[in-house]
């Protein structure tokens, strides 16, 4: 059982009378109190942050930075003693407006906000180590008008091949005469989820050593190599549990830094797995400590109240809290739970304005229309949709390209709430940073992790929503290569029938890598199967920022293709044809509806004889229309046309074939029939010669029958007279020559 007191939320009678410009006047940093009269005992404030991740505007349940200093702001007017740190991952994987701008505003807001002391987090090398170590730290000096290097401590990030420290490994902070240390470290994975060649220079150690070896020189007596009364722990590290028995006892990198970290670290900051606990975690000498994560996005102010005896410095009591910073209203609705800053909120609003000039950028281009599903689309959340495949293909291939540090992604699953605007063609096919941002509004960072195929069959069965849930189905899209059938009226858990995986059955005991986003990591819309997954790891990357580099890395993206979820049976599509029976020789016109739009089937007949793999995608009615064209040797018969689709159960239609036609005759000749015999010829006259004898006439209609003539007269040559023109002709002649005879001879 905890031993720290538990307190409730604070509220403050005097706070209520406090105008907001009072508040926003305060100082920033911790103050000393009257040194005339020290107390003997001091009890020290620590408001913590932890995966903040540029959640400046309000959102949600997250409140934003405005809202955020004036939690700060309130609880400084309730104990000046006060002191406001975090765990690091400040910026990177955030929002729009702030990662448009490379996360200058949330520096500013939090500055702004009275941020004294941080660890760096991975996120924080989104950019390469010297971006982090010139840009950010001057930031940060210039927003505070503090050393910014106290907003990036690291005391297990060393020069490469080297012990010497690459960052700040502590900062100091006296509160009413009490030296207060803030050591920071921060996971070493960090060079796993971050782009190799940006931190090529420096090494990751381990935490446990570094938090041991600065605890130690902060508590020797040693004026000149610093010390401190009070220590505290800044770890960019944390559990995946929230209940603090299994956070105590956690196997892990960082069960063993909570438990082993030297007993002169008196309080641990977590963050890095986004989950909220408080707890009291018994230390090396058998005392308990406090550890504490506050959530993430700005949702939660961590809380750490330390009664310290002045004049020994010891911790004489602890408690923790979680302060929630949003509430519901009577409609609902988040609302913050303090009152917002103006000075902060105005940093916001400038940083909302010049987002939409950034989002004017052009990132890439589509080939066509990307939809969410539904006739409207995004109306329908239960349906496999372009869109939510097409971005289940870009974490893929974000957690899995050539510059990936972990180790590669094989499946990815998009959630369709998570899909809140479509990438829409236009014009030219141009996409904008800000069309993308729409997209994905909620700067989610993918997380990788290994599900069994068992697991993976039970996350699509999750689909189907249970009775509390405010959807009665949520269709994930799913990256390539993964593909299932299913039966939509199904008990529940008997929904997914066959599942494939790159063509092959998936295995259900075999190990596969799954890419998803923070969200669906956490368990979020009831998909408990990925939270149950082991080996979480956040990849590195946002998922806006996956969306870009992937549209950098490809000239045109194209609609990713659906069908990779399909009903399981033959009803999935209605096969009409233009008739049942056909002759052989004809064609016939098949149209094929129900499908999805831009879903692509094949066709085939005669036994595989005719395939027909090249039909048109269906079109926005879910409509394919194609022409069947039937041989003239077909048999006449009984045939089958079968249509598929992956992952399909064929959808077979008979009809039938029949024998041509017969071809109409010509007008009827003179010579017999095939039918009829021949006339029999005349015996040759006794005066011909063998050779000269007359052959026998043949059936001219009669398939054998030859060119040879009947007619003598045809032995002469085919010039267009026949022998009775030639006598007459002759005759004329011969009249001729007697009438000029007899002229001749009256001349005479």
């Amino acid at each position: 059982m905890s031993a720290f007191r538990r307190i409730g939320k604070l509220t403050l009678a005097t706070a209520a009378t406090v105008s907001m410009v009072g508040l926003a006047a305060l100082p920033a940093h911790s103050t000393v109190t009257d040194e005339a009269e020290p107390a003997a005992t001091v009890s020290i404030d620590l408001l913590g942050i932890n995966d903040f991740h540029g959640r400046i505007d309000a959102s949600r349940d997250s409140a934003g930075a405005a809202v955020l200093a004036g939690a700060v702001t309130e609880l400084k007017i309730a104990n000046p003693n006060t002191v406001f740190v975090s765990a690091g991952d400040n910026i990177g994987a955030s929002t729009f407006a702030s990662a448009s701008q490379q996360d200058a505003p949330t520096i500013d807001a939090l500055a702004a906000a009275g941020l004294e002391v941080s660890t760096v987090g991975n996120h924080e090398f989104d950019r390469g180590f010297e971006d982090l170590k010139t840009r950010v730290i001057d930031r940060y000096s210039s927003a505070s008008g503090a050393d910014g290097a106290d907003f990036a401590l690291g005391a297990n990030v060393y020069e490469k091949g080297t012990q010497n420290p690459a960052l700040r490994e502590y900062a100091i902070r006296t509160v009413d005469n009490v030296r207060v240390g803030f050591i920071g470290t921060v996971t070493e994975d960090t060079s796993t989820l971050v782009t190799p060649s940006g931190i090529a220079d420096i090494d990751f150690g381990d935490e446990l050593e570094a938090a041991n070896r600065v605890a130690a020189q902060l508590s020797d007596g040693n004026d000149e190599n610093g010390e401190a009364d009070v220590l505290v722990l800044l770890t960019h590290n944390g559990s995946e549990a929230t209940d603090c028995a299994s956070v105590a006892s956690e196997q892990s990198s960082y069960g063993q830094l909570i438990r082993e970290a030297d007993a002169n670290i008196d309080a641990i900051f977590s963050g890095h797995t986004h989950m909220p606990y408080e707890c009291a975690i018994p230390a090396s000498d058998g005392t308990e400590r406090p550890v504490v994560s506050a959530h993430q996005y700005g949702t939660t102010l961590g809380k750490i109240s330390l009664d310290v005896d002045a004049a020994s410095g010891e911790v004489l009591s602890a408690d923790t809290e979680l302060l929630p910073l949003t509430e519901k209203d009577a409609n609902g609705d988040d609302v913050g739970a303090y009152p917002a800053v103006p000075e902060v909120q105005s940093i916001v609003d400038e940083a909302l304005a010049e987002a939409e000039v950034v989002g004017s950028q052009e990132i890439g281009a589509i080939s066509a229309d990307i939809l969410r599903g539904g006739e409207v689309p995004g109306e329908d959340r239960g349906v496999e949709s372009s869109l939510g495949n097409t971005v289940a293909d870009i974490h893929l291939w974000a957690t899995s390209n050539e510059d990936f540090a972990g180790e590669p992604a094989q499946i990815a699953f998009m959630n369709p709430g998570g899909l809140r605007a479509d990438l829409l063609y236009g014009q030219d096919g141009t996409v904008t940073y800000k069309a993308a941002a729409d997209v994905q509004p909620f700067a989610n960072t993918l997380v990788t992790m290994n599900m069994t195929g068992a697991q993976i069959r039970e996350v699509l069965e999750q689909q189907w929503q249970p009775a509390e849930a405010s959807r009665a189905k949520l269709h994930l899209g799913i990256s390539k290569g993964l593909s299932y059938t299913y039966l939509e009226d199904a008990a529940t858990g008997e929904h997914i029938q066959e599942i494939t995986f790159n063509g092959e059955p998936l295995e259900e005991s075999a190990s596969y890598k799954v890419a998803v986003n923070a969200f669906l990591a956490s368990g979020g819309d009831f998909f408990t199967a990925f939270a149950e997954a082991a080996n979480h790891q956040d990849s590195g990357q946002v998922d806006l920022d996956a969306t870009v580099n992937y549209f950098k890395a490809h000239d045109v993206v194209d609609p990713a293709e659906l069908g990779r979820a399909v009903l399981a049976g033959t009803d999935w599509a209605n096969v009409k044809l233009s008739t049942e029976t056909i002759e052989a020789g004809q064609s016939l016109s098949v149209e094929v509806s129900g499908l999805e739009p831009g879903s692509q089937i094949t066709a085939s007949a005669f036994e595989g004889a005719l395939v027909l793999d090249e039909l048109p995608a269906a079109d926005e009615q879910g409509i394919v229309t194609f022409v069947l064209p039937v041989d003239p040797q077909t048999t006449a018969d009984s045939h089958e046309l079968v249509i598929s689709q992956v992952q399909r159960e064929d959808i077979r239609v008979a009809f039938d074939v029949t024998s041509p036609s017969a071809t109409p005759s010509e007008e009827p000749s003179e010579s017999p029939k095939p039918s009829e015999s021949p006339e029999p010829s005349q015996s040759p006259e006794p005066s011909q010669t063998p050779s000269e004898t007359q052959e026998p006439t043949k059936d001219s209609s009669s398939p054998k029958a030859t060119d040879q003539p009947q007619d003598s007269d045809h032995d002469l040559a085919d010039t267009g007279f026949t022998a009775a023109t030639v006598g007459i002709i002759a005759g004329v002649l011969l009249l001729i020559g007697i009438a000029i005879v007899l002229i001749r001879r009256r001349q005479h």
